[in-house]
């Protein structure tokens, strides 16, 4: 398989949620392929489940030639490794993981979506993809990170991390 990029997004909001970032980019990087870009960190209330801790979010961009589907399994064992436990939807987590994209694939299938479904409904999502990519355009929607961030109806507050 040729090289593409991989789009990913980082959520934590339990623990020690920076090194829970630092600790998952690491893990990707030695198991997926090089780092391209990286956004700042950003901090976002709750999405979905409300009554929580804020998370710490940070899109990244990998080149890799591992296919679509093994990146998923990767990543899995890669939260897992990281003591993320799957209880309740949108609830509390040490570390998540989304796909983005992978290059321009389009997959639909029960376990993997890509492009993720919510890029265009996700303000913790569209900014910090916008600050790497405002140009990369959805392979679906047609549309740039930046026509979509302009776009997005949430209204969820999304703030550069600064501490």
């Amino acid at each position: 398989m040729r090289n593409y990029n991989l789009f990913v997004l980082l959520g934590t909001n339990e623990g020690n949620r920076k090194k829970n970032l630092a600790d998952a980019l690491l893990k990707l990087e030695n198991t997926i392929g090089p780092i391209v870009k990286k956004s700042s960190i950003y901090q976002t209330s709750a999405w979905g489940k409300t009554d929580q801790m804020d998370f710490l979010n940070q899109a990244i961009c990998f080149v890799t030639t591992i296919p679509s589907k093994d990146i998923l399994n990767l990543i899995h064992q890669i939260e897992e490794s990281l003591g993320r436990v799957r209880t309740v939807k949108w609830g509390e987590r040490i570390i998540d993981i989304d796909i983005l994209y992978a290059g321009n694939q389009i997959i639909d299938e029960a376990s993997l979506q890509i492009p993720h479904p919510q890029i265009p409904n996700r303000r913790f999502t569209l900014v910090p993809l916008n600050e790497i990519a405002p140009d990369f355009i959805h392979p679906i929607l047609k549309k740039t990170s930046s026509k979509m961030l302009q776009d997005c109806g949430d209204e969820l507050a999304v703030t550069l991390f600064t501490n």
